[in-house]
């Protein structure tokens, strides 16, 4: 009895070959690190042009000469996709097949998180992005037609004072500020692209 019991659970090289460091299962976490990267960060552009190309559309209605000034954050927002791409190619040219012959997998669990964590890194960081420059964008860019709107009706009044500023300003204070705001809201993607790129360099082969 203790013999079969011995021979049951006896050292077996091509069980040790397939453990569980590198299971079967392990290329999905990298491939679902490829898909969320794409995704998301297309997910965060998308949302960031619609909701940039509101305001800008709205704005452009009563200052149609500012349209083509505040289209950076239509721009900016469509790296976003870009960044995903990136770090999509990126981890797909690290999925390693499995074995010819043998079929045993070399594609580790270790690299897999890696990956999916380098995914979801990426992704996430530019959907958050999107949403920052859409909602900054919206505002930003009615509030600077809406200053050159109000300017150029002073001015038709007949006011040369500098009346709170209304008269002399062209929107450059506001649409300044704009562009910074957009600016550091698309730095939050540049920093998951960064994080991305660092964890796609982890990676365990298993050797068979």
């Amino acid at each position: 009895m203790a013999d079969d019991d011995a021979n049951n659970y006896a050292y077996d090289e091509d069980e040790a070959n397939m453990s569980y460091l590198c299971t079967s299962w392990a290329p999905v976490l990298g491939f679902m690190g490829c898909a969320g990267a794409v995704v998301f960060a297309n997910i965060g552009g998308a949302y960031g042009t619609a909701k940039a190309g509101q305001g800008i559309m709205a704005m452009g209605i009563r200052s149609p000469e500012l349209l083509m000034k505040n289209i950076i954050p239509v721009v900016m927002a469509g790296v976003l996709g870009i960044y995903g791409l990136i770090v999509a190619v990126i981890l797909n040219g690290k999925i390693v097949q499995p074995a010819n012959g043998t079929g045993y997998a070399q594609y580790s669990q270790y690299t897999g998180f890696s990956h999916l964590a380098a995914g979801l890194c990426c992704g996430l960081s530019s959907l958050a992005s999107g949403l920052a420059i859409g909602i900054a964008a919206d505002a930003g860019t009615r509030a600077v037609g809406a200053q050159s709107a109000m300017s150029a009706s002073w001015k038709k009044m007949g006011f040369t004072g500098d009346t709170g500023g209304q008269v002399t300003s062209s929107g450059d204070a506001l649409f300044v500020g704009t562009v910074l705001i957009q600016v550091f809201a698309g730095n939050l993607g540049l920093y998951g692209l960064i994080a991305a790129l660092i964890l796609s360099q982890q990676d365990y082969i298993c050797e068979n």
